[in-house]
């Protein structure tokens, strides 16, 4: 359970880096923008990425193999923390209590390739799911920062 959390962590935890949606002006401008959390559909399309994106995960022969140990209460869990972190990362009321990305990934040796393969697998489930270029740019903008703090550790 341990290394297949991890791993799913790095994708999600990686989008967290992004911050949360813009905050409110309190300055009597422009009103405030939607949150990204708010864009996407709110926690039932945050849900539908994260099921979508583990099923492609699973289908997935360069990487599957990670989380072939993971028993139905680890799924539901892990489900459960990566719907948090998303909710949480895109500005929504959930709180994310998982560890960090360097924590996470201390030990793992990542390579590059399993590393672009979870990209790959989340793409996917964007694509799938018909997410709007501009949002889902912003869910993916931070990853190439988080790269060096998972691949290699």
């Amino acid at each position: 359970m341990r290394s297949s959390a991890l791993v799913f962590a790095l994708v999600i935890g990686l989008i967290a880096c992004g911050g949360k949606g813009k905050a409110a002006d309190t300055t009597g401008g422009d009103p405030p923008a939607a949150t990204l959390y708010t864009r996407l559909g709110e926690k039932p399309a945050i849900e539908a990425v994260i099921d979508k994106f583990l099923s492609n995960v699973v289908a997935d022969a360069r990487i599957n193999a990670r989380f072939a140990h993971l028993d139905a209460g680890g799924v539901a869990r892990l489900r459960g923390h990566l719907v948090d972190q998303v909710c949480n990362a895109t500005g929504g009321p959930c709180e994310y209590k998982g560890r960090n990305m360097v924590e996470s990934h201390a030990g793992m040796n990542i390579t590059e390739d399993e590393f672009n393969a979870l990209v790959e697998d989340l793409v996917k489930a964007l694509d799938e799911l018909g997410v709007p270029e501009a949002e889902k740019g912003e869910l993916l903008g931070a990853l190439g920062g988080m790269k060096g703090d998972i691949v290699g550790k």
